[in-house]
């Protein structure tokens, strides 16, 4: 094991004469080898060893004890300990996350501010079979091809020397060394998606192949090789994009449309890089679609994909997403992303509706109160978010009241009302998403066009 571990700090660079590395020490079997590992090397590499454990709070005592076991084993490998104490679960409530996420960010964070101090590398303990349950984590999720290119082994400041060795590797080192380390009781449970792949999926893909965690390494090897191709292609494109763009957030559209789909979504991807978002499937086809119009796409949050002009930008819209600062013209709506929801607009001739419903004449009615007169909608119309001063004609009733009356009667929640879409033009409500078209919209006898606006949730949707 130990010239496995030599070859891949070779390989790929990871430490040189004279480091200072921050080592995230558990106390678990892997953390406790990679440390015991390091020390062996220090002197062949001049390594300043810095051993940082977070006690996570969650596990009472026990989590106690791995504090303990962690900061006597850093003393005993000559290695300076550092610690972090903090309440997990209460954070992770203030954050409205999962206790799973809020601990690695914690972690992360902690590490990050320890090598800025330092000025050091960080070496995580990871293995190829935490690669193995990553990539088959981000399978399942469906993922593309940088989720399925697994943890990589060097990432910014981050090396992870251990992670061409399987866990049975790290055992018998463990053993050959004496080397003792402490088990997390919940890893030995399935209430995480990681120990449910460990425990249930692992072990019947190593009776199909004993050799997986191999076999996924290199995969993951090949496909890191292929994205490296793949980032080269995109950066070239979004460079020829915007070689004659006036501004650094902006790019030729036409070009970025003829891109192979593949280099597409890496260039996608890497404009959203700056943003800290990862945009999903869903999302590339729509900015693609937008390539070849205007519009404007939602890609998470106050994140949006706006092309105009010929050009494609990238945006962050400041504040909250309320209906201050969302306006899509009605002509430009078709396809628009807003909140997770895709606008759809659809038009039908009389003909065109009887021919694809079979809609028998005593249906027209109930057709008729599903669809707008397309003619009777002013093209300055906007999709948006309610706003003070809003009226509304329910049909056949022959007045309009409030939006703030309709909503109540219809004992819609507060906390929903401002994210209910509507079709406006000025404070003339056209239409309400989950309602309708207002009267005098509706399409009659004498509609020429139809209109209908699909709504579609994208917010399970996953790539």
């Amino acid at each position: 094991m130990e010239n496995k571990i030599k070859e891949t700090i070779s390989k790929y660079n990871m430490l040189s004469k004279g480091d200072t590395v921050v080592v995230g020490l558990s106390g678990g079997a892997d953390s406790c080898a990679l440390i015991h590992f390091l020390s062996s090397v220090k002197d062949d590499f001049s390594l300043t060893l810095i051993a940082c454990h977070v006690n996570h709070m969650i596990r009472g005592d026990e989590a106690d004890r791995d504090e303990e076991f962690s900061r006597n084993l850093a003393i005993e490998l000559g290695a300076e300990f550092r610690l972090l104490k903090i309440n997990v679960p209460q954070e992770a409530e203030k954050r409205h996350e999962s206790i799973e996420k809020t601990a690695r960010d914690i972690r992360y964070d902690f590490f990050e501010k320890t090598a800025e101090q330092y000025n050091a590398k960080i070496a995580t303990a990871h293995t190829a079979s935490d690669n193995v349950e990553t990539v088959l984590f981000n399978l399942a999720r469906g993922s593309g091809i940088k989720g399925l290119c697994g943890i990589p082994p060097v990432r910014g400041r981050i090396i992870r020397p251990l992670i061409t060795v399987e866990r049975d590797e790290i055992e018998k080192y463990c053993r050959k060394n004496e080397l003792n380390y402490v088990t997390d009781s919940t890893n030995l449970t399935d209430e995480y998606s990681r120990n449910k792949l460990r425990h249930k999926v692992v072990p019947v893909l190593k009776e199909i192949n004993p050799a997986i965690e191999k076999t996924i390494t290199r995969m993951t090897e090949n496909l890191i090789c292929n994205v490296k191709h793949l980032d080269s292609s995109a950066e070239k494109l979004i460079k020829s994009a915007s070689e004659s763009s006036p501004d650094d957030n902006l790019y030729k559209a036409d070009i970025l449309y003829r891109a192979d789909e593949a280099v597409f979504s890496r260039v996608i991807a890497i404009l959203l890089e700056p943003f800290g978002v990862i945009p999903e499937a869903v999302h590339i086809a729509l900015v693609r679609d937008i390539c070849t119009r205007s519009g404007a796409v939602q890609i998470k949050g106050n994140i949006f994909a706006v092309s105009k002009q010929g050009y494609l930008r990238i945006i962050e819209k400041s504040g909250s997403i309320t209906q201050d600062n969302i306006s899509v013209p009605f002509l430009q709506g078709n396809g628009v992303v807003i909140n997770n929801k895709k606008i759809s607009l659809e038009k039908y001739s009389l003909t065109e509706i009887n021919k694809a419903e079979n809609c028998p004449e005593k249906n027209i009615k109930i057709m008729f109160n599903n669809r707008a007169d397309y003619d009777t909608i002013d093209n300055e119309a906007v999709f948006r978010y309610r706003s003070e001063g809003d009226r509304f004609r329910l049909p056949g009733r022959g007045f309009s009241k409030s939006l703030k009356k309709l909503f109540n009667e219809m004992k819609i929640p507060a906390e929903r009302r401002n994210r209910i879409l509507v079709l406006a033009s000025g404070h003339d409500i056209i239409w309400i998403e989950g309602i309708g078209f207002s009267e005098g919209y509706l399409a009659g006898k004498k509609t020429n066009c139809f209109l209908r606006i699909n709504i579609t949730d994208l917010s399970n949707k996953g790539e």
